[in-house]
């Protein structure tokens, strides 16, 4: 397939990569890994408690793992069940392309380990996380819709619906604590 062509359809057996998968997948499932570390650690942080970040970490991690295998067996399944023959290779491919979900709870994950290595409390780490996320998740929308061919301020606007869920959840922690 050129490269100027565009990208390839959905099963169609064009070698694509997990390195070269599509931006909206990206930015799918990069959205979604953010707003599940958000939710993480805004669940993890819990006030009075005794502080683990490093459990916290680990936490954050394995869900991300575990959600992202989840979501790409579940394209399996889906294939699968629409009688779609396709090689295990592309079973497994489906699966491996969730990487990105689990990239971008990197950044939640190295907050809470450098609070476990002392380098500032939980509950810092906690809000700087809730924070960062949720400027990404701005960024994300505002790429997204520049990259769609919308102007700057629709751009804005759509980075700031998806921020929202950021704040969403930085106020439902508040009043949860």
């Amino acid at each position: 397939m050129d490269e100027g062509a565009g990208p390839a359809p959905a099963g169609s057996g064009t070698p694509g990569g997990i390195l070269r998968s599509r931006p909206e997948r990206w930015l799918f499932k990069g959205i979604y890994g953010l707003v599940l570390a958000s939710a993480l650690v805004a669940a993890l942080d819990v006030p009075g408690g005794e502080a683990d970040p490093g459990q916290d970490a680990l936490w954050v991690l394995l869900t991300a793992v575990t959600s992202g295998a989840a979501h790409g067996y579940a394209h399996v399944i889906a294939q699968r069940a629409s009688g779609d023959g396709t090689a295990r290779a592309s079973r497994v491919r489906a699966v491996l392309v969730e990487w990105p979900l689990v990239v971008a709870v990197l950044p939640t994950v190295a907050m809470l380990l450098a609070a476990a290595a002392g380098w500032w409390a939980e509950e810092t780490a906690a809000d700087t996380a809730l924070l960062c996320n949720t400027v990404a998740l701005f960024v994300l929308g505002f790429s997204a819709a520049r990259t769609a061919g919308l102007g700057r301020l629709s751009s804005c606007r759509a980075g700031a619906l998806d921020m929202l869920i950021g704040l969403v959840i930085i106020a439902a922690d508040a009043l949860i604590e």
